[in-house]
Protein backbone atom coordinates (compact mmCIF):
# COMPACT_ATOMS: atom_id res chain seq x y z
CA UNK A 1 0.00 0.00 0.00
CA UNK A 2 1.10 3.53 -0.51
CA UNK A 3 1.93 5.84 2.85
CA UNK A 4 0.51 9.30 1.07
CA UNK A 5 -3.03 9.60 1.94
CA UNK A 6 -3.47 6.61 4.22
CA UNK A 7 -4.53 6.50 8.01
CA UNK A 8 -1.93 5.19 10.52
CA UNK A 9 -2.25 4.24 14.02
CA UNK A 10 1.12 3.91 16.35
CA UNK A 11 0.74 2.63 19.55
CA UNK A 12 3.61 3.48 21.94
CA UNK A 13 4.27 6.65 20.16
CA UNK A 14 5.15 8.59 23.02
CA UNK A 15 8.45 8.46 22.37
CA UNK A 16 11.08 5.87 20.85
CA UNK A 17 10.71 4.25 17.58
CA UNK A 18 6.73 5.33 18.25
CA UNK A 19 7.88 9.07 17.97
CA UNK A 20 9.79 8.48 15.44
CA UNK A 21 7.59 6.60 13.41
CA UNK A 22 4.64 9.24 13.90
CA UNK A 23 7.39 11.40 12.03
CA UNK A 24 8.28 9.21 9.21
CA UNK A 25 4.46 8.74 8.34
CA UNK A 26 3.91 12.15 8.29
CA UNK A 27 7.03 12.89 5.83
CA UNK A 28 5.62 9.97 3.47
CA UNK A 29 2.41 12.13 2.86
CA UNK A 30 -0.11 10.01 5.74
CA UNK A 31 -3.25 11.52 5.69
CA UNK A 32 -3.85 11.52 9.71
CA UNK A 33 -1.86 9.75 12.23
CA UNK A 34 -3.29 8.51 15.42
CA UNK A 35 -0.44 9.00 18.12
CA UNK A 36 -1.50 6.03 20.80
CA UNK A 37 -0.33 6.17 23.76
CA UNK A 38 -1.17 5.59 27.99
CA UNK A 39 -0.99 9.41 28.70
CA UNK A 40 -2.30 10.95 24.91
CA UNK A 41 -0.47 14.22 26.44
CA UNK A 42 2.79 12.35 25.60
CA UNK A 43 2.47 12.68 22.29
CA UNK A 44 1.43 16.51 21.58
CA UNK A 45 2.36 17.31 17.76
CA UNK A 46 2.75 20.20 16.12
CA UNK A 47 1.25 19.10 12.61
CA UNK A 48 -2.78 18.84 12.74
CA UNK A 49 -2.39 15.76 10.88
CA UNK A 50 -1.83 14.15 14.22
CA UNK A 51 -4.25 12.55 16.70
CA UNK A 52 -3.40 12.04 20.07
CA UNK A 53 -4.82 9.15 21.24
CA UNK A 54 -5.55 7.41 24.70
CA UNK A 55 -4.43 3.64 24.22
CA UNK A 56 -3.30 0.89 26.93
CA UNK A 57 -2.97 -2.17 24.91
CA UNK A 58 -2.91 -3.89 28.11
CA UNK A 59 -6.61 -2.46 28.85
CA UNK A 60 -9.21 -4.04 26.64
CA UNK A 61 -11.59 -0.62 27.29
CA UNK A 62 -9.44 1.84 26.06
CA UNK A 63 -8.23 -0.33 22.92
CA UNK A 64 -12.22 -0.54 21.96
CA UNK A 65 -12.55 3.04 22.63
CA UNK A 66 -9.76 3.45 20.52
CA UNK A 67 -11.07 1.55 17.99
CA UNK A 68 -14.13 3.49 17.82
CA UNK A 69 -12.73 6.41 17.19
CA UNK A 70 -10.02 5.58 14.99
CA UNK A 71 -12.39 3.49 12.43
CA UNK A 72 -10.64 5.03 9.62
CA UNK A 73 -7.52 3.66 9.88
CA UNK A 74 -5.82 1.53 7.19
CA UNK A 75 -2.59 1.08 8.92
CA UNK A 76 -1.80 -0.08 12.25
CA UNK A 77 1.67 -0.61 13.70
CA UNK A 78 1.60 -2.72 16.95
CA UNK A 79 4.61 -0.64 18.48
CA UNK A 80 4.16 -0.52 22.04
CA UNK A 81 6.19 -2.68 24.31
CA UNK A 82 8.34 -3.35 27.66
CA UNK A 83 11.46 -4.52 29.15
CA UNK A 84 13.36 -5.41 31.81
CA UNK A 85 12.81 -8.31 34.51
CA UNK A 86 15.23 -11.27 33.13
CA UNK A 87 15.46 -14.75 34.17
CA UNK A 88 12.47 -16.64 34.26
CA UNK A 89 13.52 -18.96 36.88
CA UNK A 90 15.01 -16.58 39.23
CA UNK A 91 13.39 -13.24 38.21
CA UNK A 92 10.19 -11.27 39.43
CA UNK A 93 7.31 -13.38 38.20
CA UNK A 94 5.04 -10.70 38.03
CA UNK A 95 7.31 -8.14 36.18
CA UNK A 96 7.25 -11.25 33.64
CA UNK A 97 4.05 -11.62 33.36
CA UNK A 98 3.66 -7.62 32.37
CA UNK A 99 6.25 -8.33 29.90
CA UNK A 100 4.12 -10.92 28.31
CA UNK A 101 0.65 -8.95 29.27
CA UNK A 102 2.37 -5.36 27.25
CA UNK A 103 4.60 -7.55 23.99
CA UNK A 104 2.46 -10.56 23.50
CA UNK A 105 -1.28 -9.99 24.70
CA UNK A 106 -0.86 -6.20 23.41
CA UNK A 107 -0.43 -6.52 20.34
CA UNK A 108 -3.47 -10.09 19.95
CA UNK A 109 -5.85 -7.02 21.86
CA UNK A 110 -4.80 -4.15 19.23
CA UNK A 111 -5.08 -6.99 15.99
CA UNK A 112 -8.17 -8.47 17.17
CA UNK A 113 -10.00 -5.17 17.96
CA UNK A 114 -8.64 -3.37 14.58
CA UNK A 115 -8.80 -6.26 12.22
CA UNK A 116 -12.31 -5.66 11.40
CA UNK A 117 -11.45 -1.89 10.87
CA UNK A 118 -8.52 -2.93 8.04
CA UNK A 119 -11.21 -5.07 6.52
CA UNK A 120 -13.15 -2.79 6.08
CA UNK A 121 -11.06 -0.17 4.63
CA UNK A 122 -9.84 -2.52 2.35
CA UNK A 123 -6.93 -4.70 3.94
CA UNK A 124 -4.47 -2.39 4.46
CA UNK A 125 -1.63 -3.58 6.78
CA UNK A 126 -0.52 -4.50 10.45
CA UNK A 127 3.21 -3.91 11.75
CA UNK A 128 4.14 -5.84 14.63
CA UNK A 129 7.39 -4.50 16.18
CA UNK A 130 9.32 -7.76 17.47
CA UNK A 131 12.83 -8.51 18.13
CA UNK A 132 15.79 -10.10 17.22
CA UNK A 133 15.39 -11.90 20.75
CA UNK A 134 12.49 -13.81 19.60
CA UNK A 135 14.74 -15.57 18.38
CA UNK A 136 18.02 -15.29 20.75
CA UNK A 137 18.13 -15.76 24.28
CA UNK A 138 20.21 -15.46 27.28
CA UNK A 139 19.38 -16.00 31.04
CA UNK A 140 19.76 -12.30 31.33
CA UNK A 141 16.65 -11.81 28.44
CA UNK A 142 14.76 -14.63 29.15
CA UNK A 143 11.24 -13.06 30.01
CA UNK A 144 11.55 -10.69 27.46
CA UNK A 145 12.57 -13.28 24.73
CA UNK A 146 9.38 -15.22 25.68
CA UNK A 147 6.98 -12.27 24.95
CA UNK A 148 8.36 -11.72 22.03
CA UNK A 149 9.01 -15.05 20.59
CA UNK A 150 5.16 -15.56 21.26
CA UNK A 151 4.57 -12.22 19.30
CA UNK A 152 6.58 -13.79 16.36
CA UNK A 153 4.49 -17.01 16.17
CA UNK A 154 1.38 -14.75 16.80
CA UNK A 155 2.61 -12.57 14.15
CA UNK A 156 2.85 -15.56 12.05
CA UNK A 157 -0.87 -16.97 12.74
CA UNK A 158 -2.32 -13.73 12.12
CA UNK A 159 -0.79 -13.32 8.78
CA UNK A 160 -2.26 -16.57 7.57
CA UNK A 161 -5.10 -15.88 9.38
CA UNK A 162 -5.59 -12.24 7.56
CA UNK A 163 -4.30 -12.57 4.10
CA UNK A 164 -8.31 -13.60 3.28
CA UNK A 165 -9.29 -9.75 4.03
CA UNK A 166 -6.51 -8.24 1.97
CA UNK A 167 -4.26 -7.53 4.65
CA UNK A 168 -0.91 -7.83 5.05
CA UNK A 169 0.91 -8.34 7.78
CA UNK A 170 4.60 -7.03 8.61
CA UNK A 171 6.91 -8.62 11.61
CA UNK A 172 9.99 -6.55 12.52
CA UNK A 173 12.84 -8.17 13.63
CA UNK A 174 16.06 -6.21 15.16
CA UNK A 175 18.95 -6.03 17.81
CA UNK A 176 20.28 -3.08 19.92
CA UNK A 177 17.96 0.23 18.78
CA UNK A 178 19.27 3.58 20.40
CA UNK A 179 15.89 4.65 22.50
CA UNK A 180 15.86 5.03 26.05
CA UNK A 181 14.71 0.94 26.74
CA UNK A 182 18.73 0.40 26.39
CA UNK A 183 20.28 3.82 26.94
CA UNK A 184 22.03 2.30 29.53
CA UNK A 185 24.13 -0.28 27.51
CA UNK A 186 27.38 0.14 25.51
CA UNK A 187 26.81 -2.05 22.32
CA UNK A 188 25.87 -1.11 18.72
CA UNK A 189 22.65 0.34 18.18
CA UNK A 190 20.55 1.35 14.98
CA UNK A 191 18.93 4.58 14.65
CA UNK A 192 15.13 4.55 14.98
CA UNK A 193 15.20 6.57 11.85
CA UNK A 194 16.89 3.55 10.08
CA UNK A 195 14.24 1.03 11.26
CA UNK A 196 11.02 3.18 10.53
CA UNK A 197 12.68 3.64 7.36
CA UNK A 198 12.68 -0.08 6.42
CA UNK A 199 9.14 -0.56 8.30
CA UNK A 200 7.49 1.93 5.49
CA UNK A 201 9.64 0.51 2.99
CA UNK A 202 8.25 -2.85 3.92
CA UNK A 203 4.49 -1.29 3.83
CA UNK A 204 4.91 0.19 0.68
CA UNK A 205 6.67 -3.28 -1.03
CA UNK A 206 4.45 -5.78 0.28
CA UNK A 207 6.91 -7.43 2.48
CA UNK A 208 6.04 -10.02 4.96
CA UNK A 209 9.32 -9.66 7.61
CA UNK A 210 12.18 -6.91 8.35
CA UNK A 211 15.51 -7.97 9.59
CA UNK A 212 16.64 -4.17 10.09
CA UNK A 213 20.36 -4.84 11.11
CA UNK A 214 23.18 -7.68 11.07
CA UNK A 215 22.17 -9.65 14.79
CA UNK A 216 18.28 -9.82 13.53
CA UNK A 217 19.43 -11.43 10.47
CA UNK A 218 22.32 -13.84 11.86
CA UNK A 219 19.51 -14.46 14.47
CA UNK A 220 17.42 -16.25 11.70
CA UNK A 221 19.68 -17.71 10.05
CA UNK A 222 21.08 -19.40 13.60
CA UNK A 223 17.55 -20.91 13.53
CA UNK A 224 18.57 -23.71 11.14
CA UNK A 225 21.52 -24.72 13.54
CA UNK A 226 22.03 -26.25 16.93
CA UNK A 227 20.20 -24.53 20.06
CA UNK A 228 23.22 -23.73 21.20
CA UNK A 229 23.64 -21.30 18.56
CA UNK A 230 20.47 -19.10 19.61
CA UNK A 231 22.04 -18.19 22.84
CA UNK A 232 23.59 -14.85 23.84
Amino acid sequence: MRIAGSTALVTGAGRGLGAVLVDALLARGAATVYAAARDPRAVAHQDPRVIPLLLDVTDPATVRAAAERAGDVDLLVNNAGVAGNGSLLTGDPERARAEMETNFWGPVSVLRTFAPVLARNGGGVAVNVLSALSWLTAPFTASYSASKAAAWSFTGSARAELRAQGTQVVGVHLGYMDTDMVAALDVPKIAPEDVARQILDAVESGAEEVLADLPSERAKAALSGAPAGLEL
